[in-house]
């Protein structure tokens, strides 16, 4: 049973998402908070296994509740719920720690996939907003190509031609069997690529690595 934290300041946004959450298999709501201040004292009482958290709320928003829970050992994994389709935040959310972000709309087969999906430990944001903040991070460094220079060989160890090649696809999009395939390697040897790409990057998966290198200005987006 995955137990979930709902923190939204609307009280018929919990109430909606608690009766919709009933009908999914494997999932118990265990509590609810209306601000963030709430929230950190639940989660560091009752230990929930995934948080839902809004961003914009009173006394203490979703992003001081993400910078709060870094400090935190053993901090659940965190899926932002908003209806702000706001680019930054989501950027500013996902350097903080969340492990997903989803847009209030969306339906519930959705977000029961993106609780388990950041319970299990990988990260979910959906696909429009990720093109989006790539988009937005090409912007950056093309309007301050020095900031990306030094940001690409802060700390980063140098990737092979064979996994910049691999990391050009991934920030394209592209599944591990579909650059396989373009590559003619084999599926296991894309997904060892892959893994020397996260370990050099500092980071644990594929949205991950490709928010950094288009920050770090390693590639550009769509490669």
């Amino acid at each position: 049973m995955i137990r979930v934290l709902l923190v939204d300041d609307q009280t018929l946004v919990r109430q909606g998402v608690r009766s919709l959450l009933g009908f999914a298999e494997g999932i118990e709501v265990v509590g609810e908070a209306e601000d963030g201040e709430t929230a950190l004292a639940q989660i560091a009482a009752d230990h929930p296994d995934v948080v839902l958290l809004d961003v914009r709320m009173p006394v203490v928003d979703g992003l001081e509740v993400l910078a709060r829970l870094r400090r935190m050992d053993g901090a659940p994994p965190v899926l932002l719920l908003t209806t702000f389709d706001d680019d930054a935040v989501a950027l500013d959310a996902l350097k903080l720690g969340a492990k997903g972000f989803l847009l209030k709309d969306v339906r519930l087969e959705i977000l029961v996939d993106a609780i388990r999906t950041v319970h299990e430990g990988r990260t979910l944001v959906q696909p429009a907003l990720t093109e989006r903040i790539v988009r937005s991070l090409t912007d950056a460094a093309d309007r301050d190509p020095a900031d990306a220079s030094d940001l690409a060989s802060g700390g980063i160890e140098a990737l092979t031609d064979r996994e910049t090649e691999v990391l050009r696809l991934l920030v394209a999009g592209w599944t591990n069997k579909r650059i396989a395939q373009a590559l003619e390697l084999t599926d296991g040897t894309v997904k060892n690529h892959v893994s020397r790409i996260l370990a050099k990057l500092g980071v644990r998966d594929r949205t991950r690595a490709v928010l950094k290198a288009i920050e770090s200005g390693l590639v550009g987006a769509g490669g």
